[in-house]
């Protein structure tokens, strides 16, 4: 029943933008951290921002800070990342992820989509920012 789409990703210059969409449907979205989290070719899952169920807190992968923002509207049962400056090394496939409740633990430990702390992965868009 727990569905999440991912969209809004596709090519961009570097320096350029782009804003992902995750669509959420199933559960009642607002009672959720969600996060977003980004593999490369041939790389492990890397996390790089999530947010809190009601909004209240924000974290970055300190590579993305100033550059990113991470939002969500719990009206429309959907979370945002705003991508500026873009960099080559932001490609990859970007994911949304549910959270096990209404924070986000964010740790060094490696991560994988049957890790404990996120029960919901959506299918991914692909991000591809050429130099």
């Amino acid at each position: 029943q727990v569905q999440l789409v991912e969209s809004g990703g596709g090519l961009a210059q570097s320096g350029g933008s782009l804003r992902l969409s995750c669509a959420a449907s199933g559960f009642t979205f607002s009672r959720y951290g969600m996060s977003w989290v980004r593999q490369a070719p041939g790389k492990g899952l890397e996390w790089v921002s999530g947010i809190y169920g009601d909004g209240s807190e924000r974290y970055y992968k300190d590579s993305v800070k100033g550059r990113f923002t991470i939002s969500r509207d719990n009206a429309k049962n959907t979370l945002y990342l705003q991508m500026n400056s873009l960099k080559p090394e932001d490609s990859a496939l970007y994911y949304c992820a549910r959270a096990r409740g209404r924070i986000v633990v964010v740790t060094d430990a490696p991560l994988y989509k049957d890790s404990y702390e996120y029960d919901y992965w959506g299918q991914g868009t692909q991000v591809t920012v050429s130099s």
